[in-house]
């Protein structure tokens, strides 16, 4: 295995350098210092992860769906025994604060298992009546591309449910958080997985993108990141007409109705909202309350922005980390500056913070002009913008005035209210008076702009199998 500044590739059951031995630098983004690498790899060595995971193929689609799902709960297990030390890592290599990495573990862990129990259940035949039953088949090679946010739980929305449905994997880890993909590819391997069946690649996104979806070896293209970067390669996986599984960019509306608890909204939007500085497609960006507690919202919810303690993501009283990069945080000044421009107010923070590291602070814009960029571009960090509506049309509508559909929360105790925002408002999920990730047994996926296909539960396993249809069968078949 990788030790805890280099990481490695891992191909057909091994772990190597890259065959150019060329490697990227991993930054602290506490520090903005370079404190480890990672394997980029070349040509030849996503050929051999192709070649090594399509001779897997048919002996891995071929095991009893049980025995998949022992391998997978057997490496949620050993995982689980890692925690400690891996989130440290990732706290290092991220930002994250070491409590938000732990907590992203266990719901790694929390994936693998659900997947590993229900593995045999979701492969098993469905029966349609007489005669007739759907066999669920695997799809075949998958490649699936994560990103650095949650690292942890968005590998494990991608391999667990894949290789339940038995499709062989090869995993495209973030470059920025290498660990990750390492510590949780280890605990497949010494869980007993069989070589081939996950192989693990880093290196330059685009060159490895292209060179995978290129081969029709690929089936399934499987990726969680910015819609434009999704558009770009479900392009490529057009040629090959591999499918596609695309979590993309999200920008969530919040709205406070005027029968709203804050003492209830308030921590439940800021704990979300700043926690992993805001880097979560899920995190509420936009927020619009009833006229009638704007003043008292606003006041509130400024004061728990500025009482967050900002530090070293390893000390155990920080509550907020640095930014994961510098691009962060020239995208938090170029939004806040246009929103400024056009006559926005800065309530608290909207100025880097003097000192080493990507730290940016909580910040809160009212007045913000429609036309304002944060308003229709994913901040993807810790600011929010705070609106008063007059009706509950009006907030509907400025709800949904963005090409992003993945999240949107809103908080009233009003039955028939609620009914109209879940009824009107465009996003994969709703959720009422409650703002938290989603779990394992939840299907997960966007609307508009922010993607289409499923993660999660019996629909994140269906969408890496093949719904056989098998019509005429005998009374005794």
């Amino acid at each position: 295995m990788s030790d805890a500044r280099s990481h490695e590739l891992f191909i057909n059951g091994k772990w190597r350098p890259g065959s150019s031995k060329a490697t990227l630098s991993v930054i602290n983004p506490a520090t903005e210092k370079v404190f480890a690498s990672v394997a980029s790899a070349t040509v030849s060595d996503l050929d051999e992860a192709l070649a090594s995971a399509e001779r897997s193929r048919k002996a891995w689609s071929s095991q009893p769906a049980k025995y998949r799902g022992e391998i997978l709960v057997a490496a949620a297990r050993i995982l689980a025994t890692k925690i400690e030390a891996a989130a440290r890592d990732l706290s290092a290599e991220h930002g994250k604060t070491i409590a938000e990495a732990t907590g992203e573990y266990a719901r790694a862990v929390e994936t693998l298992e659900w997947n590993g129990a229900h593995a045999e259940e979701l492969s098993a035949p469905i029966p349609m009546g007489p005669n007739r039953m759907i066999v669920p088949e695997p799809l075949g090679v998958v490649a699936a591309f994560t990103p650095w946010n949650y690292p942890a739980v968005l590998i494990a929305r991608k391999l667990a449910p894949a290789l339940a449905a038995g499709c062989p994997v090869i995993l495209k880890g973030a470059e920025e958080t290498p660990s990750v993909a390492v510590h949780i590819v280890e605990s497949l391997h010494q869980a007993g997985i069989p070589e081939g069946v996950v192989n693990l690649v880093f290196g330059v996104p685009v060159h490895i993108s292209r060179h995978l979806l290129s081969s029709p070896i690929v089936k399934v293209l499987t990726f969680t990141g910015s819609t434009a970067v999704g558009k770009q390669l479900a392009t490529l996986a057009a040629n090959n007409l591999q499918r596609c599984i695309l979590e993309l960019g999200g920008h969530s509306p919040v709205v406070v109705c005027e029968d709203a608890d804050l003492a209830k909204a308030i921590p439940a939007i800021s704990e979300y909202k700043f926690e992993c500085a805001g880097q979560s497609c899920n995190a509420p960006s936009r927020i619009l309350v009833a006229r009638s507690l704007y003043e008292q919202f606003l006041s509130r919810m400024i004061e728990a922005a500025r009482k967050i303690r900002i530090g070293q993501p390893d000390d155990p009283a920080t509550e907020m980390g640095p930014m994961a990069n510098a691009r962060r945080i020239e995208a938090m000044q170029r939004l806040t500056k246009d929103a400024v421009d056009r006559g926005a107010r800065i309530e608290t923070g909207g100025t880097r913070l003097d000192r080493p590291g990507f730290y940016w602070p909580p910040t809160i814009l009212t007045g913000v002009p429609k036309d304002a960029r944060v308003l229709h571009e994913e901040p993807f960090g810790p600011i929010l913008t705070v609106a008063p509506f007059d009706t509950l049309e009006e907030a509907i509508e400025e709800a949904n005035a963005t090409e992003y559909g993945l999240a949107a929360y809103f908080f009233t105790d009003d039955a028939d209210t609620q009914r109209k925002l879940t009824n009107g408002l465009s996003a994969g999920a709703v959720s009422v008076n409650y703002l938290k990730g989603v779990s394992a047994d939840a299907p997960y996926g966007g609307v508009k702009q922010s993607g289409y296909g499923y993660e999660g539960g019996e629909q994140g396993v269906r969408s890496f199998q093949i719904l056989k249809m098998v019509n005429g069968l005998s009374s005794s078949g």
